[in-house]
């Protein structure tokens, strides 16, 4: 392992500074490839804001997407609950006119009642009856969520534990969820599409970007599996893991 110059290679490379959701470092170079599902969520909230006055964006990370669907409504707000994310939203949102709000665990939502005609929210963790609060009548909810099972081949080949807090979330459960608060659930699909690794330090670096995939990851805890892993991605060219998305769209009624 120590000898392996081409591995050593990419723990060096592991030290990278990460800052917001931005992979651009492994997916624009082409180290990391996401597999399609049947909806484009970006497409569907571009759509959706054409006809937004007031809109909100809950969990905008580091604001990457929400600065791409320009030209946005005239209101627009978001939120952002990841600390570090913060100031990194603040900074490329607020020159768009963007207010963005920190969250916290609670997911309380610090607007007025029924303030936005539409809320989008991709892959950020919700309190139906606040978006319901903070949502017009009429209204539209659109949200991508990341399912329980979500890349947990990771966890497995790691050798390390899966956090069972969550294993109630699917689309049945949300579903099921916003209906119970006074949703009509307008759109709902599932889809499992598989995401590729195509070197170690493209893994190491996904792993440290979302630390709840394997919780106090570091590389010298799993340096033996890590190993093993790169090794198997030289000899296929690759390494597959399965990814849980599921879609819904509601109206507030």
């Amino acid at each position: 392992m120590k000898t392996d110059q081409l591995f050593q290679h990419y723990l060096k490379e592991a030290e990278t500074d990460f800052s917001g959701w931005d992979f651009s470092h492994i997916t624009e170079t082409g180290r990391l490839a996401s597999g399609m599902l049947s909806w484009s969520y970006g497409s569907m909230a571009k759509t959706l804001m054409a006809d937004a006055t007031s809109m909100l964006d809950m969990g905008t990370g580091g604001g990457e997407l929400l600065s791409k669907l320009q030209p946005l409504p005239q209101t627009v707000c978001a939120t952002e609950g990841y600390k570090p994310n913060f100031p990194i939203a603040k900074e490329r949102l607020e020159p768009l006119g963007v207010k963005v709000v920190e969250v916290e665990p609670d997911n309380l939502l610090h607007f007025p009642d029924k303030h936005f005609d539409l809320i989008i929210n991709k892959h950020e963790e919700y309190d139906p009856s606040e978006v319901k609060r903070v949502l017009q009548d009429g209204g539209t909810f659109l949200t991508q969520q990341v399912g329980w099972s979500d890349c947990q081949d990771i966890n497995r080949l790691l050798g390390a534990p899966v956090n069972e807090e969550y294993a109630y979330w699917n689309l049945e459960f949300a579903h099921q969820h916003l209906e119970e608060h006074g949703f009509e659930v307008i759109l709902s699909k599932k889809e499992y599409p598989v995401q590729r690794f195509y070197d170690i330090g493209a893994l190491i670096y996904y792993l440290k970007a979302i630390p709840w995939q394997v919780v106090d990851f570091s590389v010298e805890d799993y340096v033996d599996s890590l190993y093993e892993l790169h090794l198997k991605i030289i000899r296929e060219g690759y390494l597959d893991i399965m990814q849980d998305r599921f879609l819904l769209k509601a109206m507030g009624k």
